[in-house]
């Protein structure tokens, strides 16, 4: 399978002001016990993980998943892309793996092994997907909260890209999720 039969998606949230975590890298204002009492409206996260084989992530994200109380990826592989030295947990020995290259040869290098559908997750790792043309749908649900400070979803600078509307939603709780295509250049 080659880089180009791959989808690559993003599922993620943001703050009003586009931020996905805190300077620090913290996560904790998606904690809230009221955003966990709504349905979400839109694509749930459960029916979006349904369909990816391989989770990839940057190794910033990869240490504040192991924050977690439990992992939250169980079943799904997930590679942490890295260039230098990460210790694995002994009770994710096989489920995580350490990759490292540009993301086309990661992509390509996934693809030979049959995957079809990554979640690319993580800031950088999401911007480096995105500079290189391969993230295909992008999903992100904006929380009604200004963070004022943190990590943004987009770097700069960043290439422009053309989107196409798959669908937008409202929850009762105040998130709003929008759904894009990437529109993929015509090529003469």
């Amino acid at each position: 399978m080659s880089a180009s039969t791959v989808k690559c998606s993003v599922y993620i949230a943001t703050s009003v002001d586009g931020f996905i975590a805190r300077p620090d890298g913290s996560i904790d204002w998606l904690q809230r016990p009221e955003y966990a009492t709504t349905e979400l409206q839109g694509l749930r996260y459960e029916d979006f993980i349904a369909t990816v084989d391989t989770i990839v992530m940057g190794r910033k994200t990869f240490e504040q998943v192991l924050t977690f109380e439990h992992w939250p990826y169980e079943g799904v592989p997930v590679v942490v892309l890295t260039g230098g030295r990460l210790a694995v947990p002994a009770q994710l020995e096989g489920k995580v793996r350490l990759m490292n290259g540009a993301p086309a040869e990661l992509v390509a290098r996934l693809g030979a092994e049959g995957k079809q559908h990554l979640y690319i997750d993580g800031g950088k790792t999401i911007q480096h997907f995105l500079e290189a043309g391969l993230i295909d749908e992008l999903t992100i649900t904006r929380v009604p909260l200004v963070l004022g400070a943190g990590i943004g979803l987009f770097g700069e600078p960043g290439p422009e890209q053309r989107l196409h509307l798959l669908g937008c939603s409202v929850s009762a709780n105040g998130f709003v999720q929008v759904r894009y295509a990437r529109v993929r250049p015509h090529r003469p």
